[in-house]
C-alpha cells in the first residue's frame, strides 16, 4: 500500500461500494457478523485499540432492561489536539460510517443509533443528516431493513458542547443523558451499562468505516495490510514542521521516520505521536513503529521542528489539561496544575532539580490513580519531553 495524502489521491475506502459490507452482514448470523470483525483483529482507531470483536461480542451477550433497547454510538467527538482525520471521513465516507453502525446493530441486537457529533463540527450537521435521510429512502435504516423482517434500526445526532472528556465514553454517555460531562466508575462497563442504563457499544468515526470495508471485502483482506498484532490501514492527521500536512493513510506499522519522509519532515527534532495526550518521541527513537505493539496512536502527528522550545511545548500541552480536566478526581485536577506550575518554574529557572523529581513521582501517581483516560494520559508529553530532552529541561533548573 502506498501512503498517501487525502487531499491528493483517494483513500482505500474510496475503493468500497456503500452498501455492498452491509448487503454482506445481511446474508450472516449475528454470531458470524462477530466473528468476521473479530477475524479481521481490528481495534479501536480512536486510541485506546481495544479488540471491536470482544466489545460487540460482550455487548450481544448482555440482556436489554424491561422496555429498553441496546445502542450502538458512535464517537465522532474528535477533540483530541492534532486529529483532524474524523473530519474527512465525515465530510467524504459518511456512507460508510452509518453503514458501519447498521453493522453493528445488527451484530448486538441493537435498535437505535446516535452519533455524537463534536460541538465545534455543527457546520456538518445538514451535511450528515442529509446522508441519514437518503439511507431512511434506500431502506438502509428503519423498519425490516433492506427486507430483512424483524431488522429495525434508525440513526439520530446529538450535538457535544465543546468538552475533551466526553471523548472518554462514559463521560460522553453522561453528556448524552443531558448530565455534566463526567467519566463514571467501571465497572459496570457502556456493554453492559450504558446511554439510559442498556447495553451501549461506542465505537469511533474510523472503526465503524474499517467494520463496513471489513464486511465488503472479507476479514483477511484487511489483515493483508499492516501486522500480526496491529491489523489493517489506518489514517493520521500530520500537521506541524513539516512541508505537506494533511490527513495520510498507512498501514500500521510503518516507523516514524518513513512517515516524516513521506510528508517532508525528514529534519524534525522531535513528533508528538498520539496529540497532546500521547508521547514525544525524539530523533534517536525515530526507527520505532506506529503499532499498537510499539507507539499506539489514535491518529494524532505532530511534527517539531529544530526551533522548537520543547519546555514550551509541554507547557502548552498542561495549560491545555489543565484547562479540560473535568475536576472530577483530585490527581487529575491538582496534579495538572502543579506540572503546569513546575514547567513555570523551570522557565524561570526556579525549579530545582530535586522538585523536577517529584514532579515526574507525582506524574507516575496521576497515571495510576487518575480516575479515566485523560488524567492516566496527561502527563505522557511532560513525562517524555522531561526524558528524552534533558540537556534542554535539566538547563534551567535550579541546581538547589
Amino acid at each position: 500500500m502506498n501512503p498517501i495524502n487525502s487531499k491528493k489521491t483517494p483513500l482505500t475506502f474510496d475503493t468500497i461500494e456503500p452498501g455492498t459490507g452491509l448487503a454482506a452482514a445481511l446474508t450472516k448470523s449475528r454470531a458470524d457478523i462477530i466473528g468476521e470483525v473479530a477475524a479481521s483483529n481490528l481495534r479501536g482507531r480512536g486510541g485506546a485499540g481495544f479488540p471491536t470483536g470482544t466489545k460487540w461480542n460482550l455487548a450481544a451477550a448482555a440482556g436489554v432492561r424491561e422496555g429498553g433497547s441496546k445502542y450502538v454510538v458512535c464517537n465522532a467527538d474528535e477533540g483530541e489536539p492534532g486529529t483532524f482525520k474524523d473530519r474527512v471521513l465525515l465530510t467524504d465516507y459518511a456512507d460508510l460510517v452509518f453503514e458501519g453502525m447498521t453493522i453493528a446493530a445488527r451484530a448486538i441486537g441493537a435498535t437505535k443509533g446516535i452519533l455524537y457529533l463534536r460541538g465545534e463540527y455543527v457546520y456538518m450537521r445538514p451535511h450528515l443528516d442529509g446522508v441519514i435521510d437518503k439511507r431512511r429512502k434506500a431502506g438502509q435504516l428503519g423498519t425490516n431493513i433492506l427486507g430483512t423482517a424483524g431488522f429495525t434500526f434508525d440513526i439520530e445526532i446529538r450535538m457535544g458542547a465543546g468538552a475533551y472528556v466526553c471523548g472518554e465514553e462514559t463521560a460522553l454517555i453522561e453528556s448524552l443523558e443531558g448530565h455534566r460531562g463526567e467519566p463514571r466508575n467501571r465497572p459496570p462497563f457502556p456493554v453492559n451499562t450504558g446511554f439510559m442504563g442498556q447495553p451501549t457499544v461506542v465505537n469511533n468515526v474510523e472503526t465503524l468505516a474499517s467494520v463496513a470495508a471489513i464486511l465488503s471485502k472479507g476479514a483477511p483482506w484487511f489483515k493483508a495490510f499492516g501486522t500480526e498484532k496491529s491489523a489493517g490501514f489506518k489514517l493520521f492527521s500530520v500537521s506541524g514542521d513539516c512541508d505537506q500536512p494533511g490527513v495520510y493513510e498507512f498501514p500500521l506499522g510503518i516507523t516514524v521516520t518513513q512517515l516524516l519522509q513521506t510528508v517532508g519532515g525528514a529534519n524534525a527534532k522531535a513528533v508528538q505521536i498520539g496529540g497532546a495526550s500521547g508521547h514525544c518521541v525524539p530523533t534517536s527513537n525515530f526507527g520505532r513503529k506506529l503499532a499498537f505493539e510499539d507507539i499506539a496512536t489514535g491518529g494524532s502527528i505532530i511534527v517539531f521542528g529544530r526551533g522548537r522550545d520543547m519546555l514550551h511545548v509541554a507547557k502548552n500541552f498542561m495549560e491545555f489539561f489543565v484547562e479540560e480536566s473535568c475536576g472530577q478526581c483530585t490527581p487529575c485536577r491538582a496534579g495538572n496544575a502543579k506540572l503546569l506550575e513546575g514547567i513555570e518554574k523551570l522557565q524561570h529557572g526556579s525549579c530545582s532539580t530535586a522538585y523536577l523529581q517529584e514532579l515526574l513521582a507525582l506524574s507516575e501517581t496521576m497515571q495510576l490513580a487518575s480516575k479515566c483516560g485523560l488524567g492516566q494520559s496527561s502527563p505522557n508529553a511532560f513525562v517524555s519531553i522531561v526524558t528524552h530532552f534533558q540537556d534542554e529541561i535539566l538547563g534551567r533548573a535550579a541546581a538547589v
